[in-house]
Parts: structure tokens; sequence; C-alpha cells
């Protein structure tokens, strides 16, 4: 039966003179649905091979982006250690008048750069400048006491050797008393007069009196020459203090002029011209350019952190700018121990919170012009562990 049909289809076809082929005919195309469409059990094997492809591609796309965030994540990811609870470091200098006055000129403006040694304010030196006068003039005093004393010393001397010239001079006037009184008493009785024998005991005695007498000066003068080299002495020790009181007028008249002790710059300006201030009374504040980070990690961060690590530091407010910096020590304790009131965990109840050490972190590089550091600003460092 199928034979006959298709054979007479065959027949229709040549009689009619149409020229195409048998693959052609329309027992060839695909049977179509009752409803007009193709039957999708008949699709071709070109479209299963497509999405068979495309399973492969999706699977292959997700391996790959896979092994990248692994790579990402053992690469960049694994050997940081980073924290936002961070902030930057720097000295801050007070500066503060030694002595009292009134603000003669004012140098300084607010945040405006300064060397070592620049002039921030001048106080009145009037004052001052009479102090240094008046301590310069008791100085020149002393050291005239000082050569005054000296003299007295020598006119001393002088009188010791006078004492001692009049003591040689008693003692041979008493020598030749004596010798007298013994050639009176070595002759006869009847050849000398009574009264020519008293005369020469008389005499003997007088010049040993005197003896005693110039010896006693001799020993005045010595001791005159003593208190007179203690007068010295003591006019030297007066000129001592003359000349540190003149040290401290100096020093007083150049603390009317207070200086920046080290490259900075000027903050916290509180002092304004006029002004009259006392000694340790805050003036204004100077903050070097010399910074580093501390950054509190919390501790189950540091187990492999070691000084000497190399940082890469990001600041909040210049986000495009890293700073490369390296770990330079490590806190030996949680910064809640150093606290004002640091916890009692032996009281009450208790619940364990992860502790945060701080770290110091110095930055290799100093930062460039017209970046405006500062204690107290945010960053974010990454030490860099493995």
């Amino acid at each position: 039966m199928n034979t006959n049909r298709n054979d007479s289809h065959t027949v229709n076809a040549t009689d009619t003179g149409d020229s195409r082929p048998a693959a052609a005919t329309p027992t060839a195309l695909p049977r179509a649905h009752a409803n007009g469409g193709e039957n999708p059990q008949s699709s071709p094997p070109s479209q299963g091979l497509v999405q068979i492809s495309r399973r492969q591609i999706l699977g292959a796309a997700s391996l790959a982006v896979a092994l990248a965030a692994g790579a990402y994540y053992f690469q960049c990811v694994a050997p940081y250690e980073s924290t936002d609870d961070a902030f930057v470091e720097g000295y801050v200098i007070p500066m503060a008048s030694q002595v009292p006055g009134r603000v003669a000129e004012l140098l300084v403006t607010d945040n405006q750069p300064v060397k070592a040694g620049d002039v921030l304010l001048k106080m009145d030196p009037r004052d001052y400048e009479t102090s240094l006068a008046q301590a310069r003039a008791d100085l020149a005093a002393a050291r005239s006491q000082v050569n005054q004393a000296q003299a007295q010393v020598k006119a001393s001397e002088a009188k010791v050797a006078q004492a001692r010239a009049a003591v040689t001079a008693a003692e041979a006037e008493n020598q030749r008393a004596a010798d007298d009184l013994k050639r009176y008493q070595s002759v006869d009785v009847t050849a000398v007069s009574k009264s020519a024998l008293d005369t020469a005991q008389s005499q003997a005695r007088t010049a040993s009196a005197n003896l005693e007498a110039a010896r006693s000066q001799a020993k005045a003068a010595a001791a005159d020459v003593t208190l007179s080299e203690a007068g010295v002495e003591t006019a030297a020790a007066a000129v001592q203090q003359s000349e540190a009181r003149v040290r401290q007028a100096e020093l007083n008249l150049s603390y009317t002029q207070v200086t920046a002790p080290e490259d900075g710059q000027v903050t916290r300006r509180v002092v304004e011209k006029g002004a009259y201030i006392q000694p340790g009374q805050s003036l204004l504040a100077i903050v070097p350019r010399h910074y580093w980070v501390i950054a509190n990690f919390k501790e189950t961060q540091l187990t492999h952190m070691r000084a000497g690590q190399p940082v890469e530091v990001v600041v909040d407010a210049y986000p495009d700018h890293k700073f490369s910096g390296h770990v330079e020590s490590i806190q030996s304790g949680a910064g809640a121990r150093f606290s004002l009131f640091p916890p009692e965990n032996a009281t009450g109840n208790y619940i364990k919170v992860v502790q945060r050490v701080p770290v110091k972190i110095v930055l290799d590089d100093s930062p460039e012009g017209g970046l405006a550091l500062g204690p107290g600003m945010s960053v974010a460092p990454k030490v860099r562990v493995k």
C-alpha cells in the first residue's frame, strides 16, 4: 500500500514536468502538527550540541571565576591584616611663657608653618632690661669689693712684716737690757749704785714687756691677713652671686621672646596682642611634621604580626594616596588594661570580649606638600603578615 502511494506521487510529479529531485518532494519534509507547527521531537541534532557547549562554557567560566577568587583571596586577602580602628598620632608641643608680661608683638597666625628658632611672639622687655642693668651694676660693685679685699690682704701682709720687724727689734732691746742687768749684778755691790741697778732691772723688764707686745702685734697682724683673705673669698662669692643674677636677668630678658623649638605648624592659638600672660599659661601649640599611626588590632589578628613587617596606609582624607610604612612595635598589653578605669574581670558576670592591642606603625615616607596630616585623623592600615 505505501509503495503504491509513493509511486503514484512520483508519476504525478513526472507528468506535470516538475524538475525537482525526489528529495525535495513533500515526503522529505518534516511532518507537521495538527495545529500547523513542527514536531519538537524532530529538532535537528545540532541544537542539542549547542546547548551542551553552552553548559560547558558556563561551567568553565564558573570554575575560572572560582579559581580567580581563590587566587585573589590567597594573594591579596589572606596575607594581610587590616583594621579601621587606627589614627594618625604625633607630638603636640604646648607653648607657654616663662616670665610674666604683656604681649607686644604677635608674629604668627593660625596654622602657619614655622621653623625651629622662629620668634612666635614678643613681650614688653623694658622691665627685664632694667633688671639686667641693675644686676650688671651689682656685679661691678662686687668685683670692686674683691679688689678692695685683695688690697686689704696686701696691707695686712705689710703689717705682718712690720710687726715681725718690731719683734726683732724688741728681742734685741730685750737682750741688751738683760745683758746690762747681768753685768750690774756680776760686779761688787759697792761698785754700782743702788739706783743704777734698779734702772737696769727696770729696763730689762720693760724690754721684755715690749718683746711680748711686739710678738702679740705680730700675731694680730697675721690674724688680719687671714681675715683679709677670708674677705677676698667673701667678695669673690658675692661676685659669683652677682654673675648668676646677671645670667638670670639675661635669661629673663631672652624669655620675652617665645621661639619655636622645632619645625612644625601653629595650632590652637589662644593668645592675642596686648594680652597680659603668666608663666605656664598655654599660648599656642606646635605640631611637628613627624607622624606615625596607632592601629588598634584585635588580639586575634596578632598571631603572625611582627615588628618590621611592611604596612600600606591609606588616610581617609586622601583615599587616592597610599603611604608605606612598617610595624615598629606592639604594645605589651591590651588598650583596655591601661585605660582610666581598667576592667575588673574578677567581679560580676563575665562575658568574653575580643580585646584590641595598639600597634605602632611608622611611616617610611614623609607626607608630600599640601597634605594636611595631623594627629587624630582616621587611617586604614594593611599589614602584610605572611
